[in-house]
């Protein structure tokens, strides 16, 4: 199945290096073989592989080479300067596509010696949208439980779904966060990373955590860091610009996965609106250079509102996720007015499309067709 993002990457690929990035398994060695096939004389290395470091090391492709892909560079010790090396000595014609499972505050931390040098690309799941996109059908039913990584939403059983799941499930634990950095306790990440599961959509307490699964609130910070740098969750932090102090400071988590997640189907379909906002506001970024950001607000008084889209650090629109309501939330009513930003209740089930006032109720299927990407 195409990805929607094939044709932006290929003309950034006439400009400078691509760094794509995004989750384990989410499709990025099949979308790099895919533009591989644009070019006369393709080569893909990968640091995992023994025969492939040596080559990468000595910078012993062939001379005739127009595509160089680099896999999960990010391993090397010195990749940086070792990129900015190839990158400023190489053939006019040779283009250089780099990919990998570490988060975006990877390759910021390359500084300087990569300024200017490259565009990024987050390749991210499936979304309503990026199915719409590309033409095909958009089952939001399958998006929800099974999750937009290819190969689970593409499964011909939830039999099938599952025993992935599993496996990928596994693989997080036991080989990418252990090739990220060296866990001492591999069951406390586990019990961590199975709490998470459960509180999908809730301010998460870094205490509360720490007390369950008994090590420190700064081991339990770490793990996070680990999980959000390997694309496994991704935190949604409290809007505050020009917002009253009394707002809660903790943020929420969301799994890139919605089929990692346990609960009912209101935290599923919160997660999954998540996801999809998410990868809208990566997709602005990452293609025209706006700055787009996922927010939420939460009083300490218990008034919340899921979501808040900012541009520029101003805040857009403010959002609900529910299952099935005609009403609008009485907390998106009182942001709105207290703010005078939009509201949407972006509703799964929704008998009605209506407005009141500010407020817009609407069919989540439809408003998560026509984001950006």
């Amino acid at each position: 199945m195409k990805r929607a993002q094939i044709e932006n990457i290929l003309k950034d690929l006439e400009k400078k290096m691509v760094f794509l990035v995004g989750p384990r398994q989410v499709g990025k060695t099949w979308l790099s073989k895919e533009i591989a096939k644009t070019s006369d004389f393709p080569v893909y290395l990968s640091f995992d592989k023994t025969e492939d470091r040596g080559i990468i090391k000595k910078e012993a492709w062939p001379a005739g080479t127009t595509l160089l892909i680099l896999d999960e560079l990010h391993k090397m010790r010195g990749w940086k300067n070792y990129l900015k090396g190839v990158f400023d000595t190489k053939n006019p014609a040779l283009k250089i596509l780099v990919t990998g499972s570490a988060r975006l505050n990877t390759f910021r931390q390359a500084g300087d010696s990569l300024a200017g040098r490259f565009f990024i690309h987050r390749l991210l799941p499936f979304s309503l949208s990026e199915l719409k996109h590309i033409g095909e059908l958009s089952d939001m039913e399958k998006l929800i439980t099974r999750g937009g990584f290819p190969e689970p939403f593409l499964a011909e059983t939830e039999e099938d779904a599952e025993r992935w799941r599993s496996q990928y499930f596994d693989g997080l634990i036991r080989t990418d966060i252990l090739d990220f950095e060296t866990v001492h306790n591999l069951n406390a990440v586990h019990m961590t990373l199975e709490l998470l599961r459960h509180r999908v959509g809730s301010p998460i307490s870094l205490a509360g955590i720490a007390e369950d699964v008994q090590v420190s609130p700064i081991t339990v910070k770490r793990y996070l860091e680990i999980f959000e740098s390997l694309f496994i969750i991704f935190r949604v932090t409290p809007y505050t610009k020009n917002i009253a102090r009394s707002i809660l400071k903790e943020p929420k988590v969301y799994f890139f996965d919605t089929g990692l997640v346990k609960g009912d189907i209101g935290a599923q379909f919160e997660n999954f609106v998540a996801v999809s906002l998410l990868k809208h506001t990566f997709a602005l970024l990452d293609m025209t250079g706006k700055q787009h950001e996922l927010k939420y607000l939460r009083t300490k008084e218990g008034k919340e509102t899921d979501f808040v889209l900012a541009e520029n650090g101003v805040a857009t629109e403010l959002m609900e996720a529910k299952i099935s309501e005609s009403e609008p939330s009485r907390n998106l009513v009182y942001f709105s007015e207290k703010y005078c930003i939009k509201g949407t209740q972006v509703v799964k089930e929704v008998k009605r499309e209506t407005s009141f006032q500010n407020i817009h109720i609407v069919s989540a299927k439809k408003y998560l067709e026509n984001l950006f990407l």
